[in-house]
Order: C-alpha cells, then structure tokens, then sequence
C-alpha cells in the first residue's frame, strides 16, 4: 500500500525570470522548496516557514498565489504520494542553502528538457502549468 504525505511548495524566480529548484541533502532529485505542514498550520503558512528555513526567503504567506494542487510519485520516498499544494511567490529573489538543502539551482523554464534530475511533481504538473501561464 502507497503513503500518502501532504506537503506545501513554492515557486521563486530570480532576477533573470529563472526557477529555483533545490536538491535536498541524501537525495537525487532536484525539487520546489518546500516541506510538510507543522501542527496547526495551513498550506500558505507552511510553504513560507519551509522557504524561509530551506533557503532565507521571507515571504508573507498572504503574498503567495495558489497554483495548484496535484497528486504524485514521490522523488525520495519509496512507496509514497505527495499531494502537493504548490504557491508562487511575487517578486525576484535570492536564496541561500540551509536546513536539509544540498543543492540550489536556477533553472530556465523552457530548459526543463534538458534535466533528467527533476521531481515528477515539477516535471508532470508544476512545470506544464508555469508554461501555460
């Protein structure tokens, strides 16, 4: 039987229109930050606490813009779905590596094709509604 983890994520651009994506430390994939809610809190305030502590981005959780919520495979749990809640944040950023995150990197949106390191999430359903948007 498949687990089920729910989770809140955030799209950030840098000064160059580019998408941060991160790689966690132990893991392959490169992802949105982003993590799983603490008691008590919804999905708008998760994705700003786990942006804050996976990459020094402070970001109101009323300023994010929902982009959608979609079910799939997990990139480093075996057996597992995510259902993520992914938001976009407005403005430009930087981002520093912290908590668990090995990795950043900014990537071009149309550049997708060319990663073969990517999170299911980011390449089946965020990615294509960035494009569409």
């Amino acid at each position: 039987m498949r687990k089920l983890l729910k989770v809140s994520a955030v799209c950030v651009y840098d000064d160059a229109g580019r998408l941060l994506t991160v790689r966690k430390a132990g893991t392959e994939k490169f992802m949105h930050p982003g993590g799983k809610p603490e008691p008590g809190e919804n999905a708008a305030e998760a994705a700003a606490r786990e942006l804050r502590e996976e990459v020094g981005i402070e970001v109101d959780p009323a300023d994010l813009v929902l982009l959608g919520v979609w079910t799939a495979v997990a990139a480093n749990e075996a057996a597992t779905d995510i259902e993520a809640t992914v938001f976009t944040a407005p403005g430009t950023w930087t981002a520093t590596p912290a908590a668990e995150i090995a990795q950043l990197r900014w990537m071009a949106l149309d550049s997708a094709a060319d990663h073969d390191d990517l999170a299911p999430l980011l390449t089946d359903h965020v990615l294509p509604a960035l494009l569409a948007g």
